[in-house]
C-alpha cells in the first residue's frame, strides 16, 4: 500500500488506512467528538512511566483527546494537575471527548504512560507498519469503525512519527488495551486473540522508522515482555505469522537492531 504524500487525506484512503486485520463488522453511527467512558486505573494495574522529552522551561500546548484518554493520563503525560487542566478549559467535571483541543497549561515534560494488567492472555507481540507517511491514534481509530471494526482502532498501540500534532516517538494507547480486548490486527494464527498489536506510523517500504520511534519501540517491548513473560521469538512482524499474506511491517523495519536489542532477554 502506498504512503499518503500529502497533508489532505481523501475519504478512500482512510478506508483502507493500516494493515490491521479481523473480522469487519457492520459499522454503525460515528461522530469524531464522542463522550469519553472514564477508565480510572484499577488497583491492580501497574503504570511504567518513561519521559519522551523536557522542556527547558513549561510551556502552555494544546493536546488533541485520543480515545479513552483521560484527564488523570494528561496530567501524568505533562506534569500538571488534573485541576489545572480542568480550570484552563473551563471543565465542570472530568468529562471529555475524542478530539477535544485541550489547552495544556506548563506543560514540564512529555511522558509515555503504559499501563499494565495482570493477565496471562497474550503470548505473542506483533509488529506493523500502518502503511502511511502520516497518522495518529484519532484519525485510524475513525478509519477503522468505518472499515467496520466497531470497537476502532484494530492494534493496541500506535508509536507516532512526528505528524498530525503528535510527538515523534510517543505512544499512543489504544481503547483496546485499555479494556484487554482481542485485537483486530492479525487474523492469521488466531493472533487477534493472543497478540499484542503494536504499530508503527510510516511505510517502511519506502524508508525506516524514525529514531524516536525505534527507542520507543524497544521501551515497549522490553515493558510487554517483561510484564507478560513474552520471549523474543513470539515478537514477530505481522507477515512472518504463518497463513498472514502480507509484507507487513515493511522491507525496511529494522528487524536486525531490534534482534540485537532483544537478544540478552
Amino acid at each position: 500500500m502506498s504512503g499518503l504524500r500529502t497533508g489532505a487525506v481523501s475519504v478512500l484512503l482512510l478506508f483502507m488506512w493500516g494493515c490491521a486485520s479481523g473480522v469487519p463488522q457492520q459499522p454503525g453511527t460515528y461522530t469524531t467528538h464522542y463522550r469519553q467512558e472514564i477508565y480510572q486505573p484499577q488497583r491492580d494495574t501497574e503504570v511504567v512511566e518513561r519521559t519522551l522529552w523536557v522542556r527547558s522551561a513549561p510551556k502552555t500546548i494544546v493536546h488533541e483527546v485520543a480515545p479513552l484518554e483521560t484527564l488523570w493520563r494528561l496530567s501524568k503525560m505533562y506534569g500538571v494537575s488534573v485541576e489545572s487542566i480542568r480550570k484552563a478549559n473551563g471543565l465542570r467535571d472530568n468529562t471529555i471527548y475524542v478530539g477535544q483541543k485541550l489547552v495544556i497549561p506548563n506543560a514540564r515534560y512529555f511522558k509515555n504512560v503504559i499501563p499494565l494488567y495482570p493477565t496471562n492472555k497474550w503470548r505473542y507481540i506483533i509488529l506493523h507498519h500502518t502503511a502511511t507517511d502520516i497518522g495518529k491514534a484519532t484519525v485510524i481509530h475513525k478509519c477503522h469503525r468505518e472499515r467496520g471494526f466497531i470497537y476502532g482502532l484494530g492494534y493496541h498501540f500506535l508509536i507516532d512519527n512526528g505528524t498530525l500534532g503528535k510527538g515523534d516517538g510517543q505512544i499512543e494507547v489504544s481503547p483496546r488495551w485499555i479494556k484487554q480486548q482481542d485485537g483486530a490486527h492479525c487474523k492469521a494464527g488466531g493472533m487477534n486473540h493472543v497478540g499484542i498489536g503494536i504499530a508503527l506510523i510510516g511505510d517502511f517500504n519506502d524508508k525506516p522508522p524514525t529514531e524516536a520511534q525505534i527507542r520507543s519501540l524497544l521501551l515497549l517491548l522490553n515493558v510487554l515482555m517483561d510484564y507478560y513473560h513474552i520471549p523474543p521469538s513470539h515478537v514477530m512482524g505481522h507477515g512472518d505469522v504463518p497463513g498472514a499474506q502480507t509484507d507487513c511491517p515493511g522491507k525496511l523495519f529494522p528487524w536486525r537492531t531490534i534482534r540485537l536489542a532483544l537478544s540478552s532477554k
